[in-house]
């Protein structure tokens, strides 16, 4: 199997690397305005013979690099140890290594396949859908390559930023694992990731984020010509500060489609599913939390005031949403729950990511009390209704939070609500008017784009891996525990 899974990753970016050629380092040039002194007739005519002088290309600031690559730790440290002890401390006793291992060999594996080939389609240009090969194997980038950010004439070393988007799609395929965990083979895992990381994350992480950068928007006409390069959904508009849709629903939905087409766990509804270490989902969730300023305020690119923004919302909206959701429990249940509370800061997270950098305090504070709220009916109320054994309500946090938190920038990012408004690079400044509606309606695209493509990808997926290798250990080894069956090994020597 090992030797299998290896010819299909290597074939794979073979394929892909037949297109692949060198990348120039990105460079924008300004010319510098400077106040010219009289001259002779001579003195002018030997000046304009004379070759002009090569104008200096930006250079990053030190700060911002070391930002970046701060954050870039933090997005890492999200996955491993992060989400893995979340996940693994609400699973039973018999199944916690294997899922930290997932987590850790799914975070290696997408490592790798981003530097092979998912940072070129992802971040390069092609069409509205895919972007190109020219990065295929990080063809050309040299650690004097540099990255646009959001302000005309600031870039950051392009390692930096594959870096940090590395981490970005290792955290969202390790998200999955959490909807089918206790019940699935752990090559049937790595299968899956390959597919859905190459067929959807990629994709869709092009159409909302790929675009040319801020200066090439020199004017209506280039303005045009560089947005039409861009990706589909940026191109439409959608605001996505962090990864709303490109790492939450999408991550989500897929999860949600791996639980129906796998099927429910042996004995689920008819024996108890408890956590078996809250400690550890405890500890889980509050590395979350530190890791996802990283993650939000990582996102601006820059060490500046929209990086502050983003810290700041990240900060208000996970505690806001603390609080409705074991309000709203205490009120339903009777009492409060730890659980609740780790889980109400992960809906928080989830729904202030896409509005991090472009809501105002105040906004970001209302859609945590919305996320806690709406999260809590996600993974009781609606989980009933969609009678699926999402083990660990990747859906209902993830999903419904995403979900909300996308629509809801649309309405806070408005400059009459404390938000930033949309940013017209031609006339470097905010735009005078903001279409609320009009922004909610192209919010509602990018979602749905997200969970068409992303449920398609998926399903087509878990169909390929269930007819090659197979998607689920057989009965006795579910009962077993995966631990013992897949790995040879346990949590605890009891």
């Amino acid at each position: 199997m090992k030797s299998w899974m290896k010819k299909i990753i290597i074939s794979g970016a073979l394929l892909l690397s037949f297109g692949a050629a060198s990348l120039a380092p990105t460079s924008m040039a300004f010319a510098e305005d400077k106040a010219a002194p009289a001259a002779t007739a001579p003195a002018a005519a030997a000046a304009a013979a004379a070759p002009a002088e090569p104008v200096a290309a930006p250079v990053p600031n030190k700060g911002d690099t070391a930002w970046l690559l701060v954050c870039t730790a933090l997005v890492i440290m999200m996955s491993v140890p992060a989400l893995a002890l979340f996940y693994g401390g609400l699973v039973r006793t018999k199944n916690m290594l294997s899922v930290l291992m997932q987590c850790l060999v799914v975070f290696s594996l997408i490592m790798v396949l981003w530097a092979i080939y998912g940072y070129s389609i992802a971040f390069t240009e092609g069409n509205a859908f895919f972007g190109g090969f020219d990065r295929i194997f990080l063809s050309g980038m040299t650690p004097d390559s540099v990255a646009a950010t959001f302000s005309k004439g600031v870039v950051v070393p392009e390692m930096a930023y594959m870096v940090f988007q590395a981490a970005f799609a290792a955290i969202t395929v390790c998200l999955i694992v959490g909807s089918f965990v206790e019940r699935v083979k752990f090559s049937a895992v790595l299968l899956f990731a390959v597919l859905w990381f190459t067929f959807s994350y990629l994709p869709i992480a092009h159409m909302v984020w790929f675009w040319p950068g801020p200066d090439a928007f020199t004017d209506a006409a280039a303005a045009e010509k560089a947005t039409a390069t861009a990706g589909w959904l940026f191109q439409k508009g959608a605001l996505d500060f962090a990864g709303g849709t490109v790492v939450h629903i999408n991550a989500a939905i897929a999860g949600l489609v791996g639980a129906y087409v796998i099927g429910k766990r042996v004995g689920y509804g008819k024996e108890p599913f408890k956590p078996h270490n809250l400690t550890l989902t405890m500890v889980g969730a509050s590395l979350l939390w530190v890791g996802w300023f990283g993650f939000n305020a990582g996102s601006a690119l820059e060490a500046n005031g929209s990086a502050a923004l983003a810290f700041a919302n990240t900060l208000m909206a996970t505690a806001a949403a603390v609080l409705s959701w074991i309000l709203a429990e205490w009120a339903l249940k009777g009492k409060p729950s730890m659980l609740g509370g780790a889980s109400g800061a992960v809906a928080g997270l989830v729904a202030v990511t896409p509005a991090a950098g472009y809501v105002g305090i105040m906004g970001s504070i209302i859609i945590g009390l919305i996320a806690g709220v709406l999260c809590l009916w996600g993974v009781t109320g609606l989980k009933k209704l969609l009678k699926a054994d999402d083990s660990l309500d990747v859906f209902g946090v993830h999903g419904v939070g995403g979900i909300t938190g996308a629509l809801l920038t649309g309405v806070f990012c408005s400059p009459s609500l404390g938000g930033t408004g949309i940013y017209d690079y031609v006339a470097n400044a905010v735009a005078p008017e903001y279409d609320m509606m009009g922004q909610v309606i192209i919010q509602a695209t990018a979602v749905i784009t997200t969970l068409v493509w992303s449920g398609v990808v998926a399903y087509i997926s878990y169909k390929i891996v269930d007819m090659v290798v197979g998607l689920r250990v057989s009965e006795e080894e579910e009962r077993e525990g995966l631990d013992i069956s897949s790995h040879g090994e346990t949590a605890y020597q009891l």
